[in-house]
């Protein structure tokens, strides 16, 4: 008798701290918008992305067009002439594709600016959502747009605004 009413006073009390749990909520992307060095960064990004994507482009053209060339010269050319010409284009498209790989792949030169101009702008605003967590007593913040899947959220809940006011922006006013 005794073990069943300290097992369900232990119910009884896990039951009431796990309500006493404060939870709230911030939009990252809402947030990010309203970051000016942010949308200045992204610019960047998308500016280098565009030039190295034409740098891969044209790299594929001049491929695609020595094997037309190749296509149309093939019934003219020696054996050895043709292993030749095959193994130049091979060598273009290998290039091309190593190219392509050190520019936008993992790890590569754009990831790598991400991380240079991104990083220290989400570390300010992990900072911020710290803060607003202490100042405001709560236990967990999630993400609005993370992998979590929110199925409801009281606006009230919503520390958003709260989070760009702390890292000294003006909410609603989105940056440029």
């Amino acid at each position: 008798m005794k073990k069943l009413l300290l097992i369900i006073a232990f119910v009884c009390v896990s039951g009431l701290s796990a309500f006493a749990q404060r939870f709230a909520y911030v939009d990252s992307e809402y947030i990010l918008k309203h970051i000016p060095e942010y949308n200045s960064a992204q610019k960047q990004l998308d500016a280098l992305s565009q030039q190295w994507q034409k740098q891969v482009d044209d790299r594929l053209a001049e491929v695609e067009k020595l094997f037309k060339a190749y296509q149309a010269d093939q019934v003219m050319l020696t054996p050895d002439m043709r292993k030749r010409r095959e193994e130049e284009i091979v060598e273009k498209e290998k290039a091309a594709k190593e190219f392509q790989r050190q520019k936008f792949g993992f790890e590569g030169e754009l990831y790598q600016q991400r991380i240079k101009l991104i990083k220290p702008i989400q570390e300010r605003v992990a900072r911020a959502v710290e803060a607003v967590a202490e100042s405001n007593q709560l236990d967990m913040i999630l993400d609005k747009n993370s992998q979590v899947i929110l199925l409801y959220a009281s606006s009230r809940l919503d520390k958003s605004n709260e989070v760009i006011t702390r890292l000294g922006y003006k909410p609603g006013t989105v940056a440029q």
